[in-house]
């Protein structure tokens, strides 16, 4: 499915993080997908509120959980820059969907990173 926002269509999602060498693009590129995915199920499921985009965002962070282990191995991790550019991107998820008000605590509560 293509994405038709056209805010979310142009955004480099983990840009920031690309530029680092510290983080593997291999799994940057998983968590592009996540974030990519997160868009068309916005679409595709149009939640009419707070409580369910949040179960989307929800299900993203579990994704983003589970690439920890792939950080690891490639001698990275999910640190405080990271963290920050994914939750960043989860905000801007939510704002081009006109969820501006969303709390980004809560878009990625299931975090554990």
């Amino acid at each position: 499915m293509a994405i038709t926002n056209e805010q979310a269509a142009g955004r480099a999602f983990l840009q920031p993080l690309y530029a680092d060498d510290y983080f593997p693009d291999s799994v940057l590129d998983k968590g592009r997908g996540i974030l990519l995915r997160l868009c068309e199920r916005i679409e595709a499921e149009r939640p009419a509120d707070l409580a369910a985009l949040y179960v989307l965002t929800g299900a993203a962070t579990e994704e983003f959980n589970l690439l920890e282990a792939e950080f690891e191995e490639a001698g990275s991790e999910i640190e405080t820059v990271a963290r920050e550019e994914i939750a960043e991107d989860f905000w801007f998820v939510a704002s081009a969907y006109g969820f501006a008000d969303a709390d980004v605590e809560e878009l990625i509560a299931p975090r554990d990173w």
